[in-house]
């Protein structure tokens, strides 16, 4: 389906230390047609990322400055609070995804058809940059984990590309502040029922070198989230408590 771009999207841009590809990846989103606000949330960066961002002259950009570095959960947390617009997408500031797909990510919630819709990097045919074997596991199994906590059957739990309703993702209470809320937020996602769609993208993966800064201990965590926030994990962990 062909559908008339319009500005109707507010992109939250969580942003630490990414002064080598944040202006970069700004001029990407502003140039799709779908865009009518970017929320910018510098999370304490100590490069010159905010010195960048100072030198944006675009009204359509908003930066929100944390005085320390609290972590991706808490950056978005911060941006959502701020989005006007009728969708809400993450847009991470590294590169890694393409915002010439942000109608593929908004046609199932265009169509009144989804409330969520996340992009996943395992279920399309299109490019992606090939690197990590054991993170690729790492994120199949969470994704598995996941799956099994919620009743979901997502391909790709952990993707950035994750847009909704701007009424569905307000209405929800983001606690955790780094990597977690990726689980957090599936986990309430379900708990809430909402229509959620996946729809196939491309992916360009950086490498530890080039700054990605995920690493082992989020996977740890991301466990704890799954079990923590999910239904069944919620009941799991009060039958213990009551024995």
């Amino acid at each position: 389906m062909s559908l008339e771009p319009r500005p109707c999207l507010s992109v939250v841009v969580p942003c630490y230390n990414e002064e080598a590809t944040i202006e970069v990846l700004l001029g990407q989103v502003l140039a799709s047609p779908w865009v009518a606000e970017v929320i910018v949330v510098d999370d304490g960066s100590r490069d010159r990322s905010r010195e960048i961002l100072g030198a944006i002259d675009d009204p359509r950009v908003r930066v929100i400055l944390h005085e320390r570095n609290q972590g991706k959960g808490a950056a978005l947390r911060s941006g959502f609070g701020h989005a006007t617009s009728e969708f809400v997408i993450v847009q991470d500031a590294d590169l890694e995804y393409d915002p010439g797909e942000f109608s593929i990510v908004l046609e199932p919630l265009l169509t009144n058809r989804a409330d969520v819709v996340f992009g996943s990097r395992f279920l399309s045919g299109r490019p992606h940059r090939v690197l990590y074997f054991w993170h690729s596991m790492g994120n199949k199994f969470l994704t598995l984990l996941s799956n099994m906590f919620t009743d979901l059957n997502l391909t790709d739990m952990e993707t950035c590309y994750k847009c909704f309703r701007r009424e569905v993702i307000q209405s929800i209470d983001i606690e955790e502040d780094r990597f977690g809320f990726e689980p957090e937020i599936t986990a309430k996602l379900a708990r809430g029922r909402w229509r959620i769609f996946e729809v196939g993208i491309s992916y360009s993966g950086r490498t530890y070198d080039e700054g990605k800064k995920i690493g082992w201990r989020d996977g740890v965590r991301a466990i704890y989230c799954i079990i923590r926030y999910s239904s069944l994990g919620e009941k799991y962990l009060k039958d213990l408590l009551d024995r």
